[in-house]
């Protein structure tokens, strides 16, 4: 069942939003939904689901075991604000 819902957004992002639907073929709706969706069907299945770009980025970069990131991200910082 369809139920209609009121949103309160500024001119400009409807604007760029119906811009932007009208390019893909789609509607505002269908893109709130999906939006919601994603958000939502995610907690309720209890765990969370990353996008299919993080999905296929994972596991492009391999660590040494060992690998300390805190250091490395320290030093890092110290060489920046020196």
């Amino acid at each position: 069942m369809d139920t209609k819902l009121t949103l309160k957004l500024k001119d400009d992002s409807i604007s760029r939003a119906k811009k932007y639907v009208s390019s893909i073929g789609t509607s505002l709706s269908a893109i709130v939904e999906d939006f919601f969706d994603g958000l939502t069907l995610q907690q309720q299945e209890g765990e969370f689901k990353y996008s299919p770009l993080v999905n296929e980025l994972s596991g492009i970069i391999q660590l040494d075991e060992n690998y300390d990131y805190k250091a490395d991200y320290a030093s890092y910082l110290d060489q920046k604000y020196e």
